[in-house]
């Protein structure tokens, strides 16, 4: 029996950037947050030593990206949690989401949260990256934490339309996973490619996130 009071007391209490980074989708931002410390463990989303550290780590984390998106369609590949997918949906109500996740449990959980927080601006498709398809293709496609570029380019890059954009969060190797990709990258047409580093001043740790354009 999950002891939910004991759960919120070990809840990370929230940063006061954070009112800063939703503006007035503050109050959208603090029941997914809620929701997630509530269940993540029960669903296989968050382990518990990660509540202490749920909005910076996480959630921050996630809505540090939300001004690198324009309006258009997005796909979160490998959703998960709803990282940075839901937390994206949530910043940005004019941007479409399309989270992509294969494992069921995750998808019953990401519809549960679209549905409860009422977010028209997202949708969820179960199945691999490599599996589904979009026409047209997609305008971006980000991910977090699912696997290495050189492995995560040949996932991506075929959702998008001629000209889209990736924007993958990546962590402190990330200049390493470029330059072990560099096959890849030349194969897919991943031009223009930067790597951003987001938050630095205002979240512990910084959120580094390659940004490229596929032909």
């Amino acid at each position: 029996m999950i002891d939910y009071d004991e759960v919120l007391r070990q809840l990370e209490p929230e940063p006061a950037v954070a009112d800063e980074l939703f503006g007035d989708r503050i109050e959208f931002a603090r029941r997914f947050t809620t929701n997630l410390a509530r269940h993540g463990e029960e669903y296989g989303l968050i382990g518990p030593l990660e509540l202490p550290r749920l909005w910076t780590r996480h959630v921050l984390n996630s809505a540090v990206l939300a001004p690198l998106f324009s309006e258009g369609r997005v796909g979160d590949v490998g959703s998960g949690a709803g990282l940075p997918g839901l937390v994206l949906a949530i910043a940005r109500p004019d941007v479409e989401f399309v989270l992509i996740e294969p494992m069921e449990r995750r998808v019953k959980w990401l519809n549960d949260q679209v549905d409860e927080l009422e977010l028209a601006n997202a949708s969820v498709v179960r199945g691999r990256a490599q599996d589904v398809g979009f026409k047209p293709g997609l305008d971006q496609v980000t991910a977090r934490a699912v696997s290495a570029l050189s492995k995560l380019i040949p996932m991506c890059a075929p959702l998008l339309r001629p000209g889209g954009q990736l924007v993958l969060m990546k962590g402190a190797s990330v200049d390493r996973e470029v330059e072990a990709a560099e096959k890849v990258i030349r194969r897919f047409g991943v031009s223009n490619l930067e790597v951003l580093e987001l938050g630095a001043g205002i979240l512990p740790e910084s959120t580094r996130v390659v940004r490229a354009t596929v032909a």
